[in-house]
């Protein structure tokens, strides 16, 4: 899928906010003890990816009801759903200025379409080095979901099914959409917020939320 920056500016891939707030002092620790001058930033996102997908569990799979938002909270209770999973993997590799956005797909919420869709979040990652994004999925694996660190072929836990009304958004978001932050900071039980409360629907729609690709302003692809 031809991927469309949200903006030109790698910059913006870059920022701290609420969410992805890297300057917490766990954030740092964590960054120390995974990242070393030596490693290349393709080492340091592998790192990364694996850490956040195999030692932060997903909050649905435990069945936990604790709910997760901003990245310094996933790292203390290590446990989140995928949009949260999705902030504390930004926050880590934007701490060592690797340009990280976020994606979205909408999915079948459990096996078929009458139980309902929501919105699944990744990461987008630009990598100076191979000059091009690639998309990475840390939600965390379990039977039949495989989600691996792959730069020439995307190996994504969730493959999307067009024929059961499933989509995959091209857009790579500066921040993450505000509808799943607003869920996370809603809800204070993650199971409850998990079967009823998940967005279906990103916030902002496709189209304008795609200035650089759409007013032909060149955008590192």
């Amino acid at each position: 899928m031809h991927l469309i920056p949200e903006s030109a500016r790698l910059d913006d891939y870059l920022e701290e906010t609420d969410v992805v707030d890297f300057s917490h002092p766990l954030i740092q620790q964590t960054a120390k003890e995974l990242f070393h001058n030596l490693q290349s930033e393709i080492d340091k996102t592998k790192t990364a990816f694996e850490f956040v997908r195999d030692h932060i569990a997903h909050s649905w799979d435990i069945q936990s009801t604790t709910v997760t938002c901003h990245a310094s909270e996933v790292l203390l209770h290590r446990e989140g759903i995928c949009y949260a999973k999705a902030n504390v993997l930004a926050a880590l590799l934007r701490s060592q200025g690797i340009p990280v956005g976020f994606c979205y797909q909408k999915l079948m919420l459990f096996d078929t379409p009458d139980q309902g869709y929501c919105l699944h979040a990744l990461n987008a990652v630009y990598f100076r080095s191979l000059r091009r994004w690639v998309r990475l999925d840390a939600r965390g694996n379990k039977p039949g979901v495989q989600a691996e660190f792959s730069l020439d072929q995307e190996k994504l836990a969730f493959p999307v099914q067009p024929a059961y009304g499933e989509q995959d958004f091209p857009v790579i978001y500066v921040k993450p959409d505000a509808g799943t932050i607003k869920t996370l900071q809603t809800y204070k039980n993650a199971l409850e917020m998990y079967r009823y409360g998940l967005p279906d629907r990103l916030s902002t729609s496709e189209l304008s939320s795609a200035p650089a690709a759409a007013n032909g302003h060149a955008a590192p692809i």
